[in-house]
């Protein structure tokens, strides 16, 4: 059984009185660590789904009365897919008040949807969490380091999802499923998201645009739309964990990029997916942008799961000078730049530490980049 590292940070949050809400992506593998938490199988637990009907019933107009009755004998109720429940929040918050004795754990792939429903109803009455696919931390510990440094390539063309993880030999099978059943489900159930054709063509552009700053009229342009509904769409992409984005830092330096940004997927596989492209590494033309995201969205899972006060960006002038990955912290800097091969030697610019804090610079290369995701 791969261990998830949010497991620890779950089990440390449970009996202080809230809620537990725990978001991701479809197939991230809510459901199988909630079923395999020791925390929650060494107590008597309660697991629901929001996708039954009669757990609807259950939690749809209720009241404390019925809840107890429903609850009694158990220390924990976990209710999956907790959106699927018209007037989750209100319930929730009965929990919450009335049953307080009562440990609920709800999960929701549609985040959008399901914050929507508690944001108010839940206000100071939750913790919230969120699980993303796999990490190269995870599966290291999981058969060792030296095992999924073997499997690095693969990983940069299918990605963690775990199904796919587990299915060696039919990683793209299963990856296509995961690409085309699941991804769109959540998104195009909104009222104001019917374009599934738009919805692909945005999705492949920035596919197509990893490593490089994204400008929304451009984007607009080249798929035969307006900047709001390329702001919209990417907005709701990032609210169902697809993308993320990495703004550029702009403190100290006259000419430095305002407003710009890139875009990255949490799952490198999906991005391949996206672009129906399942060649390895040795084949392709973009192994530099997949490493670049890959490195840096294991680090941002990083980041989540150890809740670290850090901000996160990317550096750019007008002069075209670049770092590819900048973190701040309270009064220094980290400063890295990402390189396929191993040999690659970068300076910092002298512009950027003449006016930061820098601590450190690094460039992460496949000889040593298991100290920046582990």
């Amino acid at each position: 059984m791969i261990k998830r590292r949010l497991e620890k940070t779950i089990c440390n949050h449970l009996y202080y009185g809230k809620i537990i809400m725990l978001f991701g992506a479809r197939q991230t593998g809510k459901t199988t660590l909630l079923e395999n938490m020791k925390c929650l199988t060494e107590k008597k637990t309660l697991f629901l789904n929001g996708d039954e009907i009669d757990v609807k019933e259950l939690l749809y107009q209720t009241n404390a009365l019925r809840l107890k009755h429903a609850f009694v004998g158990y220390d924990i109720v976990v209710i999956d897919e907790a959106q699927e429940i018209p007037n989750i929040g209100t319930s929730l918050k009965i929990i919450s008040d009335k049953l307080k004795h009562i440990q609920v754990i709800a999960t929701g792939s549609s985040a959008f949807e399901l914050a929507d429903k508690t944001s108010e109803p839940l206000t100071g009455r939750k913790f919230e969490f969120m699980l993303f696919p796999l990490n190269f931390s995870e599966m290291a510990d999981y058969h060792g380091f030296i095992q999924e440094n073997k499997l690095l390539d693969l990983r940069l063309v299918f990605g963690y999802y775990p199904e796919v993880v587990k299915s060696e030999g039919n990683e793209e099978k299963y990856l296509k499923l995961i690409a085309g059943s699941y991804l769109y489900k959540d998104i195009l159930r909104l009222d104001n998201i019917r374009r599934s054709e738009l919805l692909e063509k945005i999705l492949q552009a920035l596919a197509l645009q990893i490593g490089n700053e994204v400008n929304y009229n451009e984007l607009a342009q080249t798929i035969g739309t307006n900047s709001n509904t390329v702001a919209k769409y990417i907005d709701v992409l990032e609210k169902a964990y697809i993308i993320f984005k990495l703004p550029a830092l702009n403190k100290n330096v006259r000419n430095e990029i305002k407003k710009g940004k890139k875009i990255y997927f949490w799952d490198v596989g999906i991005r391949n997916a996206i672009i129906n492209n399942y060649n390895p590494l040795s084949l392709r033309t973009d192994s530099g942008a997949l490493w670049e995201n890959f490195l840096i969205s294991e680090r941002m899972k990083i980041h989540r799961y150890n809740e670290t006060n850090v901000k996160c960006f990317f550096w750019r002038t007008t002069q075209q000078q670049e770092i590819d990955f900048v973190e701040e912290y309270t009064d220094y800097y980290k400063v890295f730049e990402f390189k396929r091969n191993k040999k690659s030697k970068v300076k910092l610019s002298k512009t950027f530490s003449n006016k930061y804090n820098v601590k450190s610079f690094n460039v992460i290369t496949p000889s040593n980049y298991e100290e920046f995701i582990m």
